[in-house]
């Protein structure tokens, strides 16, 4: 049987792909696919008429089962499990038949979204190997009245288990905090999937199929709960013992808890100071640009209605043209780099540039002819006030987004000349509640601070500030609104405090730190592009680490003298299929081109672990970051592994190309790939080969260095992973964080031990770890006899420049000492007092 089925949206708000969900079981299709919503109304809408399959105890998930058998997940939040049902209050119960449109869950949108770290919202098919998805939903939806998703198929199966042959059965103990809910289920699935037995989890009476996720959550087995393990079939060993493994890892959300909301300031101040709460750190003077006073003319009246409405439509257009651009660019740039705060306020603008109730209201002012700009701020405004009144701050944060569209619109309609404010040369802009368009669209350099009454630290205008670099004082109350346009002020967002009236006293102190701090970093870009050399005559070359073409221009901006690390898995996450040899090749000539002849060296994919791609499905492990990582994952994939290495091999020059491999253990690994190589570069008729470098990031290598320094051309230590597996400690565990420290004797010990070994081939090493951008941490490792530090591009010249000060030989007397502590905390300490900070 084949029917079509269509899904209408179950909530107001824009349609997000699953690929950008901030979970690595829905963005990799683990569940099912489909797509996502980010819900900006509080209930839950049936997508279709169906029967409830199952609903979590925790009201934050439900399945329906459509009459064609597809099953239809619905996840609401990421993490919300770990809400135990606080903010959910469903409507209906397993079993129910509903009606599509009907209501299913409440949802507390302001109580859920600050204490989860996303209310991105998932609808997956759940069985839909037997379905074809012939369309996703665009832009913004309306709940029960937009078509999200339409499917077509029947209710086939998969190919049926093995339910014949052996019998295998086992126990286990669910270890997944919050028990077998959405993503936990879709990891036991998943593992049941690579077998042919017919796997089943019986809990308290009941039994559900392993390869079901709906069945599995149907259980609803908590943290902690036993459950029997019980396979049929050819391979029903593997099977149970695949299942139970999946069912007692422990894992954890994942994600980071979201930032609390700041409601006062940290510190007390001295008198004459307003208090704030800081949303982005830095001291500044400047003078005050009031845009809470600043307020375009429009014309009330207008004569031609139909003239007024297709201008409208045009600067409407604008807007959300500007906005769908700046996700489309910048914005996924910064999802490739992990960063979705950007991206999420400019979708959240777009779906209110799009509001069918804004534009009818702004219509219909226009036929009872006013004007444009006069219609539109008025039907801003008019919503303003509704959402002012709900009492809600999340519903709060939303009348600021609308003033930024307000602004953005009348700019449109006026043109810039009579839409944007006089700046000073140092301005602080104030505001009741600054727009994100203010500050993105305002040139930086004229900015120096932000003062606001109203907003929050968490708030759109604070993430921007911080990723701008700009101080920001947000919550100061109405007292700002009363500064005078044009006084000079101090503020000193670090401490949570701004001065009105600083005396001469005060404002010289401030302009001594400032002018003390901007010298030296002005010293230190005026020296960046010469070379990093000791007061001994050793060199120390200071590369950059990148992941584009954006960051080599930064890089030969800040004075790098080559690329250290090129991580090539931003051409690879964000999307749905591996990208091929040719579209590989542009990105990375790319980059060589930008370098202006400096020498590129460019990792192998580096996926596994803690990092994945949707379409790399690798089988489930008790320990991912001791599975497949690095080239261990390119080995179990050698066709995408060949791909990239005749990419690299295309481009020109390959002397200024190096090939960096990642997590090698042994030299046999290496000598491994290094006649793929030479197979490679043989098929496409090629005589040179790039230099081909090691990634020193398990312990065996660093000992093993003299043997890999015998093949290869260079080592690089990658010290993020060498301390996690030298320490056993978990580099993704937060509560481990402050214990995993690179400046470790155990780690230096194996530095020192891998310069050595290299040494004895005449192989220079480099670090390429973040170890190599502490300040403190240059003269150990120059001490030790690294030949080449890679950084962040900003901080290229502070490292050459402390580089500068070093002598190599009382580095290295020092650095010996050192190995013979006992603690990370007693290497700082001494290197602290041996190399103070300037």
């Amino acid at each position: 049987m084949s029917a079509t089925l269509e899904l209408l949206a179950p909530f107001d708000g824009p349609s997000v792909p699953l690929s950008r969900a901030p979970d690595p079981v829905f963005a990799g299709l683990m569940m099912g696919d489909g797509l996502a919503i980010e819900p900006l109304s509080g209930t839950l809408l049936a997508p279709c008429d169906g029967e409830v399959a199952q609903l979590a105890r925790t009201g934050h998930a439900l399945t329906l089962r459509a009459a064609n058998g597809a099953e239809v997940l619905i996840h609401i939040g990421i993490d919300t499990v770990k809400l135990e049902g606080e903010g959910f209050k469903p409507l209906v119960k397993a079993g129910d038949a509903v009606r599509q449109g009907q209501p299913l869950i409440e949802v507390d949108l302001d109580a859920v979204a600050r204490r989860a770290p996303s209310l991105l919202t998932m609808v997956v098919i759940a069985n839909g190997e037997a379905y074809a998805l012939e369309s996703r939903g665009e832009g913004w939806q309306q709940a029960g009245r937009s078509v999200f998703l339409t499917l077509s198929g029947g209710a086939a199966a998969d190919e049926a288990p093995s339910a014949e042959g052996a019998e295998s059965r086992g126990q286990a103990t669910v270890r997944h905090a919050g028990g077998l809910h959405a993503r936990p289920a879709a990891l036991v699935q998943n593992a049941a999937r690579q077998y042919r037995a017919s796997v089943r989890v019986e809990f308290k009476g009941q039994a559900a199929n392993a390869r079901s996720v709906v069945a599995l959550m149907g259980l609803g087995v908590a943290e902690d709960d036993d459950v029997a393990v019980l396979a049929q079939g050819e391979d029903a060993a593997a099977a149970a013992a695949a299942v139970i493994a999946a069912l007692q890892t422990r894992t954890e959300s994942g994600h980071g808890a979201p930032a609390p909301l700041a409601s006062a300031p940290a510190r007390s101040l001295p008198a004459g100071w307003i208090a704030g709460v800081c949303a982005a750190p830095g001291l500044a003077i400047g003078q005050v640009v009031r845009l809470d006073a600043f307020e375009p003319q429009v014309a009330e009246f207008a004569v031609n209605a139909d003239s007024e409405r297709e201008q409208l439509r045009r600067a409407l257009a604008e807007v959300s043209a500007g906005i769908a651009a700046a996700i489309d660019t910048a914005i996924d740039t910064a999802l490739r780099r992990g960063q979705t705060s950007q991206s999420d306020i400019f979708a959240a603008h777009l779906a209110l540039v799009d509001d069918p109730e804004l534009r009818d209201a702004a219509e219909r002012d226009i036929a009872a002819g006013h004007s444009a700009g006069h219609a539109f701020r008025q039907a801003a405004r008019a919503q303003c006030r509704v959402l002012s009144g709900l009492g809600s701050p999340l519903l709060a944060e939303r009348v600021a987004d609308l003033k930024d569209i307000e602004r953005q619109v009348l700019k449109a309609l006026l043109g810039d000349a009579q839409s944007e404010p006089a700046l000073y040369p140092a301005s602080i802009l104030v505001a009741e509640d600054l727009a994100p368009s203010e500050l993105t669209r305002l040139p930086r350099e004229r900015v120096a601070g932000i003062l606001s009454a109203a907003g929050g630290a968490t708030g759109h205008v604070a993430i921007l500030a911080r990723a701008l670099g700009i101080p920001a004082l947000v919550a100061c109350g109405p007292q700002v609104l009363r500064l005078d346009a044009g006084s000079e002020v101090l503020l000193d967002a670090s401490q949570g405090g701004c001065h009105p009236a600083p005396d001469a006293a005060l404002l010289a102190a401030a302009r001594q730190a400032m002018a003390e701090r901007e010298s030296r970093r002005a010293d230190m870009r005026a020296d960046a592009d010469g070379a990093a050399v000791t007061l001994d005559g050793v060199r120390v070359e200071v590369a950059a680490n990148i992941a584009n073409e954006e960051d080599a221009r930064e890089a030969v901006r800040h004075g790098a003298d080559s690329v250290g690390l090129l991580r090539t898995e931003f051409l690879f996450i964000d999307r749905q299929d591996a990208p091929d040899r040719y579209e590989q090749a542009n990105a990375y000539q790319a980059v060589l081109d930008e370098l202006q002849g400096r020498v590129a060296i460019i990792r192998t994919l580096d996926v596994g672990g803690d990092k994945e791609v949707p379409y790399l499905t690798l089988p489930p492990e008790p320990n991912p970051a001791l599975g497949l990582r690095g080239i261990r994952t390119g080995f179990a994939h050698p066709e995408m592994l060949d791909e990239q290495l005749r990419a690299l091999l295309m481009l020109r020059p390959l002397s200024l190309l190096r090939i960096l491999v990642p997590m090698i253990a042994d030299v046999g690994e290496l000598r491994r790939l290094r006649q793929r190589i030479d197979a490679l570069a043989e098929e496409a008729g090629l005589s040179e080969r790039p230099q081909l470098g090691v990634m020193v990031e398990v312990p065996s290598a660093a000992l093993l260095a003299d043997q890999l320094a015998a093949e290869a051309d260079f080592l690089s230590i990658g010290t993020n992973d060498l301390t996690q597996y030298t320490l056993a400690m978990d580099r993704c565990n937060a509560s481990l964080a402050a214990s995993l420290d690179a400046m470790h004797p155990a780690l230096l010990r194996l530095i020192e031990r891998t310069v050595a070994g290299a040494s004895q081939h005449g192989k220079w090493v480099g670090v390429c770890g973040a170890l190599a951008s502490d300040p403190l941490a240059a003269p150990v490792l120059v001490g030790l006899g690294v030949a080449e530090l890679s950084v962040s591009p900003g901080l290229v010249p502070e490292i050459k420049a402390k580089v500068r000060t070093l002598d190599q030989q009382a580095c290295r007397k020092r650095a010996e000492q050192l190995l013979t502590l006992d603690s990370a905390a007693a290497v700082r300490a001494q290197a602290a007092e041996w190399w103070p900070e300037d």
